[in-house]
């Protein structure tokens, strides 16, 4: 098979598997394999979901044996995803030399598919983990304060509802007395309006209540899955109930935007933390 054919079958793959991963189920598997490879492109994190939705840790063949001594079992077949290829070209007028790029199939493995090379030790993977777990959810809930982008408050909310957002005020109001698992899932869910949905944000985009709220849900899933935290019983409610899902176009900008802020806030949480340690 040729580059070109193999580039087309993966496209016509992510095509096919968007359109397939947005239900309910099948959206809850990907927003899991976005957690755990939060640095993979929204596009690969569909190829991988779609090949290999238990996977934990990818890379490539050379790899898994020269930086962690393990070798993929026989018989294993490749997760294919899309890989930069940069190349360099002259330019004709300038004679000077200009980077291009252009992208390939490429093929990586689950450490599942693969095996310890003998008389090794084993390795230990850099996975995304919590930093402590929820005894310790006065730093959490205080990393998560700090790397808001917003002023954070507890009181009352109106109408029962767990959180809230305030855009003309760029604050946030937590429900006091609730338990630590939801007060962290609903500081980060507000957290990611006032990152996504602030006045100014939305300048340029526009978005109705029920993406908005989906955009915020689908970010604390992904949030609360980095921090080793398990919000899928509540957050997959918002999750199913997301129309115009159908609707590719529209569906990908979003998912992209909410796979970047995802990282963001992860990343900003991480550094409070470390800094605390």
């Amino acid at each position: 098979m040729s580059c070109k054919e193999q580039m087309d079958a993966l496209e016509q793959k992510l095509k096919n598997g968007i359109t397939e991963y947005f239900t309910s189920e099948k959206y809850a598997v990907l927003l899991k394999v976005m957690s755990k490879f939060h640095h993979y492109s929204f596009n690969n994190a569909v190829l991988i979901a779609a090949q290999c939705p238990q996977a934990s840790y990818v890379t490539g063949y050379t790899n898994w044996k020269q930086s962690f001594n393990r070798i993929v079992r026989k018989g294993e077949k490749a997760i294919r995803i899309i890989a930069p290829c940069p190349y360099k070209v002259t330019n004709e007028e300038t004679g000077e030399e200009e980077e291009k790029l252009s992208f390939r199939a490429a093929s990586v493995f689950d450490i599942s598919q693969t095996m310890q090379i003998p008389e090794t030790e084993e390795i230990r993977l850099e996975l995304p983990e919590l930093v402590g777990d929820v005894a310790d959810f006065e730093s959490i809930i205080g990393a998560i304060i700090a790397a808001a982008s917003a002023s954070v408050s507890y009181e009352p909310v109106a109408g029962g509802a767990k959180g809230c957002y305030l855009p003309s005020e760029h604050r946030i109001i937590i429900q006091p007395d609730m338990s630590q698992l939801q007060t962290i899932k609903t500081l980060i869910h507000e957290s990611a309006h006032a990152h996504l949905h602030n006045t100014e944000a939305l300048k340029g985009r526009k978005a109705d209540r029920e993406t908005k709220e989906i955009e915020a849900e689908s970010v604390a899933f992904i949030v609360s899955d980095m921090l080793g935290l398990d919000t899928s019983e509540y957050s997959f409610e918002y999750i199913a109930t997301w129309e115009g899902k159908d609707d590719l176009k529209q569906l990908n900008a979003s998912m992209k935007l909410i796979r970047d802020t995802a990282n963001v806030m992860f990343d900003n949480i991480q550094v409070v933390l470390q800094n605390a340690a």
